[in-house]
């Protein structure tokens, strides 16, 4: 006995305009908040101190947040550095340079006198280390963004294509342009999870980009707006379950993966949801705009002639 999945009849292409006006509107928000406000940068872009200390039994570290913050550190990052004792902190850069009053100062703010703490290691990430990280961030983005289009042109076509570099253009803008809203620290993490957010987004646009061109070229009579809601409801089931299951991992992330990971699961949980949205009313939106249809699809006609007898 076969079981056939029902499939839903969801009108996605009724709301295709306003989405669109939708998006444009909020991605000119998010491009004006970069341009003005710009992003918080951390200590991986802009350089600062590393400090690596020892307790004597296990600490926890949102008490060292608190006694460096008490000490005037402002916005420290600390986390565990293999075991519970162990612990990393990293903090802006500092006018005072000199390695042994940083480190005196840092021991003094968390007690060292009183709780046994040991200085393991200390260094500074000059700024020169923040702008090359910065460039071959961009860079990284860009050669991502450009072997994706070319992919997609070759695979599927041009009118795709297109659609689908906007659809990660636009997913990339509006989670940098959330950052920069709510301030929350952008460093190597948070790049790490824009990178994974644009292999995310174009794997939903390939799989409902795949089902469109099977439909076209299927279905010889149909309307292309027919077509691409047929299409995305068919893909509905599994796009529901794919998002839910992301968000359910990242959202334990942000809850119980600590400060070190902060920033990547906000970055992959705003991403996964406006990546849901784009890759049906931008990528799939644009491509109909475009003017896609079967033809586009069919391979060239040749005009060779049989010379066989």
């Amino acid at each position: 006995m076969k079981i056939f999945a029902v499939v839903p009849k969801i009108n996605f292409m009724a709301q295709r305009k306003r989405g669109l006006i939708a998006s444009v509107i909020l991605t000119t928000a998010a491009l004006v908040l970069l341009l003005t406000r710009g992003l918080n940068l951390g200590i991986d872009f802009t350089g600062g101190v590393l400090v690596e200390v020892q307790y004597p039994q296990t600490v926890e570290l949102e008490k060292v947040r608190e006694d460096l913050g008490k000490a005037g550190y402002e916005h420290p990052v600390v986390q565990y550095f293999g075991g519970t004792s162990d612990v990393l902190i990293r903090l802006p850069p500092s006018k005072e340079q000199n390695q042994a009053k940083i480190s005196t100062a840092i021991l003094d703010a968390l007690g060292s006198s009183t709780q046994g703490i040991q200085l393991r290691r200390i260094e500074f990430v000059g700024p020169q280390v923040g702008e090359e990280l910065t460039t071959n961030g961009g860079l990284a983005m860009l050669m991502a963004f450009i072997g994706i289009m070319a992919y997609i042109a070759f695979r599927f076509e041009w009118k795709f294509s297109i659609g689908a570099i906007a659809a990660l253009v636009h997913d990339a803008l509006m989670v940098m342009g959330f950052l920069s809203a709510f301030w929350v620290e952008f460093d190597l993490t948070t790049l790490a999870a824009i990178l994974a957010l644009i292999g995310y987004s174009n794997n939903e646009t390939i799989v409902i980009f795949d089902r469109v061109r099977e439909n076209l070229i299927n279905i010889r009579r149909g309307e292309i707006l027919d077509i691409v809601n047929l299409s995305v409801n068919q893909t509905l089931l599994r796009s529901v379950i794919t998002h839910l299951t992301t968000l359910l991992v990242c959202t334990a992330l942000f809850f119980l993966g600590g400060a070190s990971v902060h920033s990547f699961s906000i970055a992959m949980i705003v991403g996964v949801i406006v990546a849901t949205y784009s890759s049906i009313y931008i990528s799939t939106n644009l491509a109909v705009v475009l003017g896609v249809n079967r033809e586009d699809l069919l391979p060239p006609k040749t005009d060779e002639v049989d010379e066989r007898p």
